[in-house]
């Protein structure tokens, strides 16, 4: 699994002009990537990092200062863009590989007592955030991040 984690202060995401999920206090933005080899207990364990990250003002993370997540399902992280001006998709898992993983993510971070909202998965989807700091990283799950 791949993610691209923001800070923001505030964040939303739509799908055909209505709005599917929205952070109205600082939190995070998860862009969230499934591969082909990801399992349930990767969605887990990067769902616990992401929740306990000292990256919120003050040092504290998430769960400590009661903010939001808005997880977007996102496959073109796991482009591959070495050859040409198309990128390939072929590592990135197909929807009924990642969509459960994505779920699994989802419930992961909600079991840490973080409130989430979500993105539609699949879907065509526009992302309106304010990036807080900025502070943006990119973690994967099978690269000990």
């Amino acid at each position: 699994m791949r993610a691209v984690v923001q800070r923001v202060s505030r964040a939303e995401v739509s799908v055909d002009g209505a709005v599917v999920g929205r952070l109205d206090e600082p939190g995070l933005v998860v862009l969230l990537g499934v591969t082909h080899e990801d399992t349930p207990e990767d969605a887990q364990q990067l769902a616990a990092k992401i929740v306990r990250l000292r990256i919120m003002r003050g040092e504290q993370s998430v769960d400590e200062t009661g903010g939001g997540v808005l997880a977007i399902s996102q496959f073109t992280l796991f482009a591959d863009t070495r050859k040409g001006r198309r990128p390939s998709w072929g590592a990135a898992a197909p929807g009924p590989v990642a969509e459960p993983l994505y779920d699994a993510f989802c419930e992961a971070v909600e079991s840490a007592g973080v409130t989430v909202a979500r993105g539609v998965f699949g879907a065509d989807m526009a992302v309106d955030l304010v990036n807080d700091g900025p502070v943006t990283l990119v973690m994967d799950s099978r690269a000990g991040s």
